[in-house]
């Protein structure tokens, strides 16, 4: 499967955006989504994952209640809704799926087994 992450800019601190990822293929309902993001100078961190049919979500606590993930699989599209943007937001963010994952290793990026090619954020202050 290949991934398309698009929707990141730069925005002032506050603001809010919606990243989207589509993906090709026909199984995408087969797949756990996750947004992981990597800030400059720092390791990807895992951000957000849903369950296959969506009925199941996770966050990181860096961004309870300011992230939420979804997906229309029948868009075959993950989406991210970012609210309350602060400077420490800012970074690369890349979708990733999961063909046989357990909703245990969510968390875990090398669970993961395709990625796209990562769309910026940049929150200034």
């Amino acid at each position: 499967v290949q991934l398309q992450a698009s929707g990141g800019g730069l925005v002032q601190a506050g603001d809010s955006l919606r990243l989207s990822c589509a993906a090709s293929g026909r199984t995408f309902s087969r797949y756990v989504m996750g947004w992981f993001r990597r800030a400059p100078g720092k390791e990807r961190e895992f951000v957000a994952a849903i369950s296959r049919s969506g009925g199941n979500t996770y966050y990181a606590d860096a961004v309870k209640g300011r992230f939420t993930i979804s997906r229309d699989n029948a868009k075959n599209t993950v989406y991210l809704q970012v609210k309350s943007l602060g400077p420490e937001d800012t970074g690369v963010y890349y979708c990733a799926a999961g063909a046989r994952l357990i909703l245990s290793s969510y968390s875990n990026g090398d669970q993961y087994d395709y990625w796209g090619q990562g769309t910026l954020v940049t929150v200034s202050s």
